[in-house]
Protein backbone atom coordinates (compact mmCIF):
# COMPACT_ATOMS: atom_id res chain seq x y z
CA UNK A 1 0.00 0.00 0.00
CA UNK A 2 2.71 2.30 0.78
CA UNK A 3 4.44 1.10 -2.45
CA UNK A 4 1.27 2.58 -4.20
CA UNK A 5 1.26 5.98 -2.65
CA UNK A 6 4.60 7.00 -2.83
CA UNK A 7 4.12 5.94 -6.64
CA UNK A 8 0.53 8.42 -6.64
CA UNK A 9 2.23 11.42 -4.62
CA UNK A 10 5.52 10.86 -7.14
CA UNK A 11 3.15 11.10 -10.78
CA UNK A 12 1.01 13.71 -8.35
CA UNK A 13 4.20 16.24 -7.80
CA UNK A 14 5.03 16.26 -11.52
CA UNK A 15 1.32 17.29 -12.55
CA UNK A 16 1.71 20.10 -9.73
CA UNK A 17 5.12 20.86 -11.65
CA UNK A 18 4.11 20.94 -15.31
CA UNK A 19 0.93 22.85 -13.97
CA UNK A 20 2.98 25.22 -12.20
CA UNK A 21 5.74 25.47 -14.76
CA UNK A 22 2.63 26.17 -17.46
CA UNK A 23 1.00 28.59 -15.40
CA UNK A 24 4.35 30.56 -14.68
CA UNK A 25 5.03 30.40 -18.78
CA UNK A 26 1.91 32.34 -19.34
CA UNK A 27 2.62 34.80 -17.29
CA UNK A 28 5.92 35.09 -18.51
CA UNK A 29 4.93 35.54 -21.81
CA UNK A 30 2.30 37.97 -20.88
CA UNK A 31 4.29 40.14 -19.29
CA UNK A 32 6.97 40.30 -21.69
CA UNK A 33 4.17 41.42 -24.11
CA UNK A 34 3.30 44.02 -21.53
CA UNK A 35 7.28 45.13 -21.54
CA UNK A 36 7.58 45.27 -25.20
CA UNK A 37 4.31 47.21 -25.88
CA UNK A 38 5.64 49.95 -23.22
CA UNK A 39 9.25 50.55 -24.57
CA UNK A 40 8.18 53.67 -26.67
CA UNK A 41 7.63 55.12 -23.17
CA UNK A 42 11.39 54.75 -21.93
CA UNK A 43 12.08 58.22 -22.50
CA UNK A 44 9.85 59.89 -19.74
CA UNK A 45 11.04 58.91 -16.77
CA UNK A 46 7.75 59.17 -14.74
CA UNK A 47 5.48 56.18 -16.97
CA UNK A 48 6.49 53.00 -17.07
CA UNK A 49 8.82 51.13 -17.97
CA UNK A 50 11.46 53.65 -16.81
CA UNK A 51 15.23 52.47 -16.51
CA UNK A 52 14.98 50.98 -13.24
CA UNK A 53 11.52 49.39 -14.09
CA UNK A 54 13.45 47.69 -17.30
CA UNK A 55 16.34 46.57 -15.27
CA UNK A 56 13.97 45.13 -12.42
CA UNK A 57 11.55 43.57 -14.81
CA UNK A 58 13.79 41.58 -17.45
CA UNK A 59 15.70 40.08 -14.35
CA UNK A 60 12.47 39.10 -12.93
CA UNK A 61 11.94 37.53 -16.33
CA UNK A 62 15.27 35.96 -16.22
CA UNK A 63 14.75 34.57 -13.30
CA UNK A 64 11.46 33.06 -14.02
CA UNK A 65 12.54 31.30 -17.26
CA UNK A 66 15.40 29.55 -14.52
CA UNK A 67 12.74 28.58 -12.50
CA UNK A 68 10.96 26.97 -15.74
CA UNK A 69 13.98 25.22 -16.67
CA UNK A 70 14.86 23.96 -12.67
CA UNK A 71 11.47 22.02 -12.60
CA UNK A 72 11.69 20.50 -15.85
CA UNK A 73 15.51 19.14 -15.82
CA UNK A 74 15.89 18.91 -12.12
CA UNK A 75 19.71 19.24 -12.13
CA UNK A 76 22.37 21.11 -10.04
CA UNK A 77 23.26 23.40 -12.70
CA UNK A 78 19.83 24.77 -13.36
CA UNK A 79 19.66 25.30 -9.35
CA UNK A 80 23.14 27.26 -9.61
CA UNK A 81 21.56 29.85 -12.41
CA UNK A 82 18.43 30.27 -10.71
CA UNK A 83 20.69 31.32 -7.79
CA UNK A 84 23.06 33.46 -10.06
CA UNK A 85 20.58 35.39 -11.22
CA UNK A 86 18.96 36.37 -7.69
CA UNK A 87 21.75 36.93 -6.37
CA UNK A 88 22.76 39.44 -9.43
CA UNK A 89 19.80 41.18 -9.68
CA UNK A 90 19.70 41.63 -5.57
CA UNK A 91 23.38 43.66 -6.51
CA UNK A 92 22.40 45.39 -9.91
CA UNK A 93 18.59 46.55 -9.01
CA UNK A 94 18.79 47.20 -5.10
CA UNK A 95 21.94 50.05 -4.89
CA UNK A 96 22.54 48.83 -1.27
CA UNK A 97 25.50 49.43 0.61
CA UNK A 98 29.27 48.21 -0.54
CA UNK A 99 29.32 45.83 2.16
CA UNK A 100 26.17 44.03 1.22
CA UNK A 101 27.48 44.19 -2.57
CA UNK A 102 31.06 42.96 -1.58
CA UNK A 103 28.74 39.73 0.30
CA UNK A 104 26.61 39.23 -2.65
CA UNK A 105 30.07 39.08 -5.19
CA UNK A 106 31.47 37.11 -2.93
CA UNK A 107 28.63 34.35 -2.89
CA UNK A 108 28.33 34.60 -6.56
CA UNK A 109 32.15 33.89 -6.72
CA UNK A 110 31.53 31.02 -4.07
CA UNK A 111 28.70 29.53 -6.30
CA UNK A 112 31.49 29.76 -9.11
CA UNK A 113 33.39 27.69 -6.96
CA UNK A 114 31.39 24.94 -5.96
CA UNK A 115 30.03 24.67 -8.98
CA UNK A 116 34.25 23.99 -10.38
CA UNK A 117 34.73 21.84 -7.73
CA UNK A 118 32.12 20.13 -5.98
CA UNK A 119 29.97 19.39 -9.09
CA UNK A 120 30.71 15.89 -10.69
CA UNK A 121 30.79 16.32 -14.00
CA UNK A 122 28.17 12.93 -14.75
CA UNK A 123 25.53 15.21 -12.18
CA UNK A 124 25.03 17.69 -14.93
CA UNK A 125 23.98 15.08 -17.52
CA UNK A 126 21.26 13.77 -19.93
CA UNK A 127 20.11 9.83 -19.45
CA UNK A 128 19.14 7.93 -21.84
CA UNK A 129 17.98 4.58 -22.21
CA UNK A 130 18.79 1.82 -25.10
CA UNK A 131 18.25 -1.24 -25.74
CA UNK A 132 21.66 -3.54 -25.63
CA UNK A 133 21.72 -4.42 -29.16
CA UNK A 134 21.46 -0.58 -30.78
CA UNK A 135 24.18 0.04 -33.08
CA UNK A 136 26.91 2.76 -31.66
CA UNK A 137 26.54 4.36 -34.96
CA UNK A 138 22.88 5.79 -34.21
CA UNK A 139 23.53 6.52 -30.61
CA UNK A 140 26.25 8.97 -31.96
CA UNK A 141 24.39 10.41 -34.44
CA UNK A 142 21.22 10.80 -32.56
CA UNK A 143 22.92 12.21 -29.27
CA UNK A 144 26.19 13.99 -30.76
CA UNK A 145 28.43 11.80 -29.40
CA UNK A 146 31.97 10.33 -29.85
CA UNK A 147 31.70 6.80 -28.87
CA UNK A 148 34.53 4.10 -30.50
CA UNK A 149 32.56 3.02 -33.61
CA UNK A 150 33.19 0.05 -36.01
CA UNK A 151 30.14 -0.79 -38.78
CA UNK A 152 28.36 -2.85 -36.51
CA UNK A 153 29.30 -2.44 -33.13
CA UNK A 154 26.88 -2.37 -30.61
CA UNK A 155 26.54 -0.62 -27.19
CA UNK A 156 26.30 -4.47 -25.39
CA UNK A 157 29.67 -5.02 -27.05
CA UNK A 158 31.12 -2.06 -26.53
CA UNK A 159 30.30 -2.27 -22.72
CA UNK A 160 30.94 -5.77 -22.36
CA UNK A 161 34.50 -5.37 -23.97
CA UNK A 162 35.46 -2.28 -21.87
CA UNK A 163 34.36 -3.98 -18.73
CA UNK A 164 36.37 -6.38 -19.38
CA UNK A 165 39.26 -4.72 -20.19
CA UNK A 166 38.90 -3.21 -17.00
CA UNK A 167 38.21 -6.12 -14.89
CA UNK A 168 34.96 -5.45 -13.58
CA UNK A 169 31.67 -7.63 -13.16
CA UNK A 170 29.09 -7.26 -15.35
CA UNK A 171 25.74 -6.40 -13.47
CA UNK A 172 23.34 -4.16 -13.32
CA UNK A 173 25.02 -0.37 -12.66
CA UNK A 174 28.45 -1.26 -13.90
CA UNK A 175 29.56 1.54 -15.42
CA UNK A 176 32.24 2.70 -18.45
CA UNK A 177 33.20 5.91 -19.10
CA UNK A 178 34.02 7.99 -22.24
CA UNK A 179 35.31 11.62 -22.68
CA UNK A 180 31.81 12.90 -23.61
CA UNK A 181 29.56 10.23 -21.75
CA UNK A 182 28.88 7.03 -19.79
CA UNK A 183 27.85 3.68 -20.40
CA UNK A 184 26.13 2.28 -17.63
CA UNK A 185 23.89 -1.36 -17.44
CA UNK A 186 20.46 -0.81 -16.99
CA UNK A 187 18.85 -3.54 -16.88
CA UNK A 188 19.43 -7.30 -17.28
CA UNK A 189 17.03 -10.61 -18.31
CA UNK A 190 18.22 -14.20 -17.44
CA UNK A 191 22.02 -13.05 -17.40
CA UNK A 192 22.25 -10.98 -20.19
CA UNK A 193 21.84 -6.94 -20.64
CA UNK A 194 18.92 -6.21 -21.79
CA UNK A 195 19.16 -1.87 -21.54
CA UNK A 196 22.02 0.17 -21.36
CA UNK A 197 21.75 3.80 -20.79
CA UNK A 198 23.96 6.29 -21.97
CA UNK A 199 24.87 9.16 -19.61
CA UNK A 200 25.87 11.75 -21.14
CA UNK A 201 27.64 14.98 -19.78
CA UNK A 202 26.69 18.58 -20.40
CA UNK A 203 29.82 20.99 -20.95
Amino acid sequence: MRKYVTLLLTHLASILEFFISIMLSIGIILLSIRLAGSLSNIPNLDVYPNYEDLLDTCFNLIIGVELIRMMYYHTPDTVFEVLLFAIARQIIIDHSSPLSSLIGVSAIALLFATRKFLFCEFDLSDKNIFRASTKVYYVNKILKLSLPDTDEETLVSLLTQKLEEEHTDIGVGACIYFNDCGLRVAKMHEGKISRIEVIRAIH
